[in-house]
């Protein structure tokens, strides 16, 4: 008689530093933002201020101030990413996404909340649309998307990490580990898709499982490539900060017929 049961292994769920050791392989390079200045508007009626050397950040927002290390990339030539895994205030990170020809911007905030609460992911996400003092903003304002229910993509960031994601709402999308340490595993969490510009997606997930949050620029539009960043607690319960990024692979999509997805 065949043994079908499963692989002791696979039931063996990974902490976040496990699985993002080396996830950022395939990214994009980083950039200086050096002598960069920026304030920008948010929808709410508040601002952050951005004042960057070619290490550090200086910023002020969220009824705080710091200095913090970034992270920026250029996604395209006129579209960077940002994030800052802020070490003044901890467990907690503020990724920006701006543009240098329409002036339009996102801001994401991070943090992980003191308990884990069943039912709930312990990092929470928020959201704003915004603009930058650079110029007049053009073109559609940043926000919710339901462009990619029904896609599905093979994402590989390194040589040891390929992940499947399929979306499946406006809230949801579901993953599977094709290549790496999480091997096996798979899971459905709680996901928040904005679109930025023509084929430009922010993609952010939360995890149920573990205590851990993502932000994602995919670019399914002029080069198919990512760019992330994770906040979480790692296996010894602290917080840590990864960067992630890799080439996507789209493998189709689906229509539904009937009634919509949420």
């Amino acid at each position: 008689m065949t043994d079908t049961s499963l692989d002791p292994a696979l039931d063996e769920w990974r902490t976040y530093d496990e699985f993002a050791a080396g996830i950022d392989t395939f990214r994009l390079p980083n950039v200086s933002l050096a002598g960069t200045a920026l304030a920008l508007s948010l929808d709410d009626g508040s601002t952050l201020s951005l004042r960057f050397d070619s290490v550090a950040v200086t910023w002020t927002g969220f009824e705080a101030s710091g200095t913090d290390p970034y992270d920026a990339v250029a996604v395209r030539d006129d579209v960077v990413f940002v994030n800052i895994p802020l070490e003044s205030r901890e467990r907690e990170a503020i990724t920006v996404v701006f543009s240098r020809t329409t002036h339009r911007a996102t801001v994401i905030r991070s943090r992980i909340g003191a308990e884990a609460v069943e039912g709930t992911p312990q990092v929470g996400q928020d959201f704003w649309a915004a603009t930058t003092d650079a110029g007049e903003a053009t073109g559609e304002v940043p926000g919710p998307s339901r462009d990619l229910i029904g896609k599905r993509n093979v994402y590989r960031y390194s040589p040891e990490h390929l992940y499947e994601h399929v979306y499946i709402s406006s809230q949801r999308y579901a993953w599977q580990c094709l290549e790496g340490v999480q091997r096996g595993h798979g899971d459905m969490d709680l996901s928040t898709v904005w679109k930025f510009a023509d084929g430009l997606y922010l993609f952010c997930f939360r995890e149920f499982r573990i205590a851990v949050a993502s932000v994602w620029l995919h670019d399914l539009g002029y080069q198919l490539m990512t760019t992330g960043t994770f906040l979480g607690l790692n296996g010894e319960g602290r917080a840590e900060h990864s960067r992630g990024g890799g080439h996507i692979y789209p493998l189709g999509s689906v229509a539904y017929p009937d009634a919509q997805p949420v």
